[in-house]
């Protein structure tokens, strides 16, 4: 009791408040080891030239310190992982993929302004007359350069040697050194490529044959205003509109940089006939191929979860095994599989099909018949998941309806139609949304089983019959020779807006269907 009253009713004990202070004070340190650390990186990202990923960094460790720093933000600890997530991996994404989409960003504008300007201020082109023949000496890998008219001869250190692959040449006086065969010299030409000599003169020589090297000067020097001028006069002018320099007659000289253009990609969508008029096929076809995709896995998948409930139907173990295989073999080696089936030469389908009836369709050449093969292969790809969800849904299906149908004389198909499909579809309802909106994107299987193909004739850009919106996407991007990041990010900022709608759509049906449920007595 003295103890007690010697510290004091409600006072902690000494030991507990040091632990307290300990840890605390380990808990300030680390967020100072997390504030250095992350400054850290920003710093590194900032100077490797990635300023958007360097802010991105800098926020999230500064979202870190504060909200786990302050006891104020208790709170928002809870939620930051889910939020930070979204904006990372979600927002941030759409956000850069959209801003594409405002840009002439592609295969021939790849590169900076700077870059540009570093590129062309890089070309070299030989010197009339300044040519002059080597050879590789047996002692050392060294370049002789025998004397030719009133030059002398000059020798440089081994190759191999060579410090950023630049090497300085001395006179050389004496008898001429042994030297190596031409095919021996052949065997480092890859290193005599790289390497620039300083010559006693001034003058850099470069190889400029398997024979010679030579002095090179650059073709141009950079003007005011960014113009590059070349040594006869020609001038090279940027067009910060079209993001290339041009020539005085306006022609285009690649490579060119990065600018904003605007709306001219969603214009191009729109009012290009050899663009418009294939998106507006593929997106027609898109929400086709989501919507009968959708239709045909429910209904494949509701037929075989009713007559596996059948209760007189026997071996319903193993036929539930056999029925869900789909669901469990990866969907890639499925679809791959499936293209070997399909194959139209040596294919065991059209070998069928040719043995039973004589015909051997083209599935992969006849636009119709691929779109065909791809609801088919999806259909077995989706029917499983379907067909899982129907058995559920089934057992919550009250069977005195059935047995007040029966004394009415109700037959199976009535049955299903006006008791079993009303109560289940409203649970289904968002599931369709959702089997609609991943159809819709679903690019995997365009792009392993048709690849797009056939193409449709008579348009600017890569577009197949088969092309949903994200494979044509895909195509656009990575694909096609001129590849165009630019009209790329466009219909992905499209496509998002849709999937966007689509997804708003699923809310809105599970938010009536939670009021319908919670309407029921």
């Amino acid at each position: 009791m003295s103890e007690i009253a010697a510290i004091g009713i409600g006072t902690p004990a000494p030991a507990t408040v040091g632990r307290t202070w300990l840890v605390r004070l380990l808990k300030a340190a680390l967020l100072v080891l997390v504030g250095l650390g992350g400054l850290y990186v920003v710093w590194g990202l900032y100077l490797a030239g990635e300023p958007i990923l360097a802010a991105l960094v800098f926020a999230t460790v500064a979202a870190v310190v504060t909200l786990f720093g302050w006891a104020r933000f208790y709170n928002w600890r809870f939620v930051f992982p889910g939020v930070a997530a979204v904006a990372l991996f979600i927002l941030v994404p759409v956000v850069y993929t959209s801003a594409i989409g405002f840009t002439n960003f592609g295969s021939r504008n790849l590169l900076t302004l700077e870059r540009v300007q570093d590129y062309h201020l890089a070309k070299l082109e030989t010197a009339p007359g300044s040519g002059r023949p080597f050879a590789l000496t047996a002692d050392g890998l060294r370049l002789f350069f025998p004397a030719s008219g009133d030059r002398p001869a000059l020798i440089t250190p081994a190759i191999t040697e060579a410090a950023d692959g630049r090497l300085t040449a001395e006179f050389y006086q004496g008898e001429p050194p042994e030297t190596l065969p031409v095919r021996d010299v052949l065997k480092h030409r890859g290193l005599l490529q790289t390497l620039s000599v300083s010559a006693p003169d001034g003058s850099v020589l470069t190889m400029s044959g398997l024979r010679e090297f030579a002095a090179a000067e650059p073709i141009y020097e950079l003007g005011e205003g960014g113009v590059l001028i070349a040594r006869d006069g020609t001038r090279l002018i940027p067009n910060h509109e079209t993001g290339f320099y041009e020539t005085e007659a306006g022609q285009s000289v690649p490579p060119g940089w990065r600018v904003g253009v605007g709306f001219r990609n969603f214009t191009r969508i729109l009012t290009s006939e050899g663009i418009r008029e294939p998106i507006l096929q593929i997106f027609v076809w898109t929400c086709v191929f989501a919507f009968l995709s959708m239709v045909l896995t429910f209904t494949v998948g509701i037929l075989l979860a009713i007559a596996l409930e059948w209760p007189h139907l026997a071996f319903k173990g193993v036929y539930r095994v056999l029925l869900i295989l789909p669901y469990a073999v990866p969907a890639f080696i499925s679809i791959l599989v499936f293209r070997g089936l399909y194959n139209q030469n040596f294919g065991e389908i059209n070998l069928i099909l040719s043995s039973l009836f004589g015909i051997k369709p083209d599935w992969f050449t006849d636009p119709f018949l691929a779109k065909v093969m791809l609801l088919i292969v999806n259909t077995w790809l989706g029917y499983p998941y379907m067909m899982l969800l129907g058995m559920g849904f089934l057992q919550s299906v009250p069977t005195d309806h059935y047995k007040a149908a029966a004394l009415e004389g109700s037959g199976a198909i009535r049955n299903f139609i006006a008791i079993t499909l009303p109560q289940i579809l409203p649970p289904f309802v968002p599931l369709l949304i959702s089997n609609f909106a991943f159809n819709f994107n679903n690019v995997v299987l365009i792009l392993l089983l048709t690849r797009g193909q056939p193409d449709i004739p008579g348009t600017s850009i890569p577009a197949g019959s088969t092309d949903i919106l994200g494979s044509f996407t895909f195509r656009i991007a990575f694909q096609d020779s001129g590849q165009d990041f630019g009209l790329a990010g466009a219909i992905s900022t499209l496509i998002f807006i849709i999937t966007g709608i689509i997804a708003y759509a699923n809310f809105r049906a599970m938010q009536r269907l939670a009021r319908s449920r919670s309407a029921r007595p």
